[in-house]
């Protein structure tokens, strides 16, 4: 397959995992051969993430104080001064296709895609509306449901990240027809035990503790609350927690008298957060919504770490109990506790789920190369119809001249 000119296009101001994902992906395409020109907020998808940028935390900001139709009409504005850099970088660069990472109110990309006729990839990792009417709360919740909509109809592919979330996708588009599942993904990455060891003495953690790990935004619905409560009866664990939101768990770490035995680290930079997950013996995935392709999954499992998480349907697409990690019964306190219990106690389950589980990201494979590779492919195909369309109709209007 010729290498292709790929336009990326995206409004993702945050530096944590989802920026990872653009700049994973827009690596792998590059290290194929492609050329991809990334159009988004300041630092487009080369920036690892460590603390907030500016631009997250003046979005926060207005996101806080403003009223909700308020911000959600400055969502809706954006599209000008967003198209018209869209615009101006097709000119100049001469995409083969557009790949646009969803957002809701984002509709700059289907602008062009329709006056330019330029083939749209569309890369799905929530139903934004549906999400942010149940937890972020929106206003314009009609505009919101149309702008989805009129994103998952006029895309000529869609990328959804789980089958669950696929489903949904498939009864917006009245078919199977341009949707292809592309979960997130992570590279295999060689455990450095040396440093491991060095690190784990830097953070005061015994060498003969079982290191319990989360990464990530702690939300109060991932159930991390459980874990610290779960070190009542694991008088051999310590909590490592990498990443923000941790707010209360401290507290709670000292009223149940554990605080000795959790580390809340904050937020890094993803070279760092990697380090840090080498030193855990049991990864942590103890809620996740339903339609999710967790990054943090992805990267537990290039590293060989047992994982414990939950028992439904999006997880089962990536994970098999008993073979590559151990599932419980979501939004059940008892089964997660009794599921590190059990792994706390055997070493040699942990190795073998480990095991397995870096197995299962290799053999599948859950890897950045590979979703590159089928992006590219989905591209390709989509270039050479458009190509051909261009083509035929030029032929046409020819023959019509000379009649």
């Amino acid at each position: 397959m010729r290498p292709l000119r790929i336009l990326y296009h995206h409004r993702i101001a945050a530096t944590d995992g989802m920026r990872v994902h653009i700049t994973e992906l827009v690596r792998a395409l590059e290290a194929q051969g492609h050329q991809v020109l990334v159009i988004g907020p300041p630092a487009g998808g080369r920036r690892q993430p460590g603390a907030s940028s500016r631009l997250e935390s003046f979005v926060e900001t207005l996101r806080r104080r403003l009223p909700r139709a308020v911000y959600e009409t400055l969502e809706l504005a954006y599209n000008l001064p967003a198209y018209l850099r869209l615009s101006a970088a097709a000119r100049a660069f001469r995409p083969d296709v557009l790949y646009e990472r969803y957002n809701l109110f984002l509709l700059a990309g289907l602008f062009l895609k329709r006056r330019l006729g330029l083939p749209m990839l569309l890369e799905v990792n929530a139903p934004l509306a549906e999400e942010r009417a149940a937890f972020g709360g929106l206003a314009l919740k009609g505009a919101a449901r149309r702008c989805q909509a009129a994103l998952w109809r006029g895309a000529d592919a869609v990328l959804p990240v789980t089958e669950v979330l696929a489903r949904q996708v498939r009864a917006t588009r009245g078919g199977d027809r341009g949707v292809h599942v592309v979960p997130n993904g992570a590279e295999p990455h060689p455990t450095h035990r040396a440093a491991a060891a060095r690190l784990r003495a830097r953070l005061g953690v015994p060498e003969a503790a079982v290191v319990l790990g989360f990464v990530g935004f702690a939300r109060a619905w991932h159930g991390l609350a459980w874990a610290v409560e779960a070190l009542r009866g694991l008088p051999a664990a310590h909590l490592v927690v990498v990443g923000d939101g941790v707010e209360g768990l401290d507290a709670l770490a000292r009223r149940l008298a554990v605080a000795d035995r959790v580390r809340l680290l904050g937020r890094m930079p993803h070279a760092e957060v990697t380090a840090h997950s080498e030193i855990f013996d049991i990864a942590l995935q103890p809620a996740a919504t339903p339609y999710a392709s967790p990054l943090k999954l992805f990267e537990y499992m290039a590293l060989g770490k047992a994982i414990v998480a939950p028992d439904q349907p999006n997880l089962r697409e990536v994970l098999t109990d008993g073979r590559d990690a151990l599932l419980f019964e979501p939004d059940s306190k008892a089964a997660f506790a009794g599921a590190l219990e059990r792994l706390c106690g055997d070493a040699a389950l942990r190795v073998e789920l480990g095991g397995g589980a870096l197995r299962r990201l290799t053999e599948t494979p859950f890897t950045w190369s590979h979703n590159a590779l089928r992006v590219a492919a989905l591209g390709g195909e989509l270039a050479a119809i458009s190509s051909a369309s261009v083509h035929a109709g030029r032929r046409v209007a020819t023959s019509v001249e000379a009649g």
